[in-house]
Order: structure tokens, then C-alpha cells, then sequence
């Protein structure tokens, strides 16, 4: 059982809260909002006998709280972000890791730093940007904000959910509280504290995001696309298909859902240690 370490690094406007767990090569773990480094940690556990795994709350989420006054935040401050926590940790290049929205931090630190980069994997990154009905999703997701505005963040991320997953979809089967562990419902309770920030000021600006596929495709560092076997056709899985397509590499199929990395940690550390050798 691998301790963790708990550090903060001080960026422009933002104090980072990040855990360091493991030993080995340097693999950094950046999670979708409004998540935080906790839903990445049982995916950490099971890779910190392989790699010195780094997770961290992005800016403005959970323990990594605004020095300044909130404001609108896109992808490249998140990536800023994680050139200066990587600059921090090592000399050397690293490994990224990036699940949902993470996977867009991931992204544009390769394009646009890619000597902090050895290899990268990106599971389901939402990127409407690409999908060939752009039009339609930015007006769904201009929809979520409005909810928000009116209604509130309860109704809003029901809309959230129901948009990004699809009409069609299930929706997502809600633990019993009695049966979570203390940590799982920490989580919980921070992510439900992260909800306004995320509605107001980090879902539009990010999911207007689009990756620089050019330069992407001109770096020598793997690329690794994934999507959950069971994902279905929502905005992530379908991102990550075109994505793939677009760089010229196979998507990789993890299992599970959106979710895989968190509720199949195992089976999915193993596929991503395959990635990243």
C-alpha cells in the first residue's frame, strides 16, 4: 500500500492541490470538471507500483481554490496549470493521463509543451467542436447555462447528464450513501460544492475548446485515444472516435463507460500501462 503526499504549488490566481503517490516513472493524472483528483485515485492506487502517479483538483474545484475572483476559465489556463505543476515536479518529460475534461487540459499541454510530454492517453475527451453538428451542441450546452441561470445547478446538470450522454441513455445509477466509504462521500460532497463554478464559468468556455490537430499529429510522442465499451454514442465516446480519426491512430476501447476509469481501475490501469510503454 502506497502512501500518499498531499502538496499544494502556487500558480497565477489559483493555489493546486495535488497527491503524489507510487514510485517510478513520472505520471501525471488530470481530472474531468466538476470532479476532482478523487475519482482518478483508485486508478492511482492501482498504477503507483508501476509509476510516481500525481493527481490534482484543477483550478477553481475542491481543494485547488482561486486566489483572485472567479472568472472564466478555459482549457489553455488549465493547461498553463499543468505546464507549471509538471515544471515543478521534474526536469524530465512525463506521462499525461487526462479523463473527460481532463482529457482537454491533456491535449493542449502536448500541443503546446511537448517536451513536458513522454506519451500521452486521453479518455473520452468531449469535444463537440469536432462532431460534424457542432452548431446543435452549442446551442445544447448554451441550454445547460441558461437552465443554470434560471433554474438552478440541480436542473441544470440534469440537462447536463441527459446532453452529454444522450437522450436515450440510462441514467446514471446513483450509489447508496450507506454503502460508500468516508472518501467516496467526501467526493461527493465536493463535487456537489463545485457545481456553480463549473456551470458559470468553466463549461462553456471549455467545451468550446478545440485542439490543435495539425500540430498534435506533428509531435513524436504516442497518442492513445480511448472510449468506454459501454459509452454508447454520447458526446465523449463520439469525440474520441473522431479524434482518433483525425490524429490517424486506432481508438482503444476501456471498459465500462465514462466512468471506467473509476468503477474498472484495474482492467483499465493495466490497458494504460500497455499505452504508456
Amino acid at each position: 500500500m502506497h502512501t500518499t503526499e498531499i502538496r499544494t504549488l502556487q500558480v497565477p490566481g489559483a493555489s493546486l492541490h495535488y497527491e503524489v503517490r507510487g514510485t517510478g516513472p513520472l505520471l501525471l493524472m488530470i481530472p474531468g470538471a466538476p470532479a476532482d483528483a478523487g475519482a482518478l485515485t483508485a486508478l492511482a492506487a492501482c498504477l503507483a507500483d508501476r509509476y510516481t502517479v500525481v493527481t490534482y483538483d484543477q483550478r477553481g474545484l475542491s481543494r485547488s481554490v482561486l486566489t483572485g475572483p472567479p472568472a472564466d476559465t478555459g482549457v489553455a489556463v488549465f493547461a498553463d496549470d499543468a505546464h507549471r505543476l509538471l515544471a515543478a515536479l521534474d526536469d524530465e518529460p512525463a506521462h499525461v493521463l487526462g479523463n473527460s475534461g481532463g482529457a482537454l487540459t491533456a491535449l493542449d499541454l502536448a500541443a503546446r509543451h511537448p517536451e513536458q510530454v513522454r506519451a500521452l492517453v486521453v479518455h473520452e475527451p468531449p469535444l463537440p467542436e469536432l462532431l460534424p453538428d457542432r452548431e446543435h451542441w452549442r446551442a445544447a450546452f448554451q441550454d445547460v447555462y441558461d437552465t443554470y441561470r434560471a433554474h438552478g445547478a440541480g436542473a441544470a446538470m440534469g440537462r447536463f447528464i441527459t446532453t452529454v450522454d444522450g437522450e436515450d441513455s440510462a441514467p446514471p445509477a446513483m450509489p447508496d450513501p450507506s454503502h460508500m466509504p468516508p472518501e467516496a462521500l467526501e467526493m461527493m460532497g465536493r463535487i456537489q460544492g463545485n457545481l456553480d463554478h463549473f456551470l458559470s464559468h468553466v463549461l462553456l468556455p471549455v467545451l468550446r475548446y478545440s485542439p490543435d490537430i495539425a500540430t498534435l499529429r506533428s509531435r513524436s510522442m504516442p497518442i492513445t485515444v480511448g472510449a468506454g465499451a459501454f459509452s454508447g454514442d454520447g458526446v465523449p465516446a463520439q469525440s474520441a472516435r473522431v479524434l482518433a480519426e483525425r490524429l490517424g491512430v486506432a481508438p482503444v476501447t476501456f471498459p465500462g463507460d465514462h466512468q471506467g476509469l473509476a468503477t474498472d481501475a484495474a482492467a483499465c490501469a493495466d490497458i494504460v500501462h500497455t499505452a504508456l510503454s
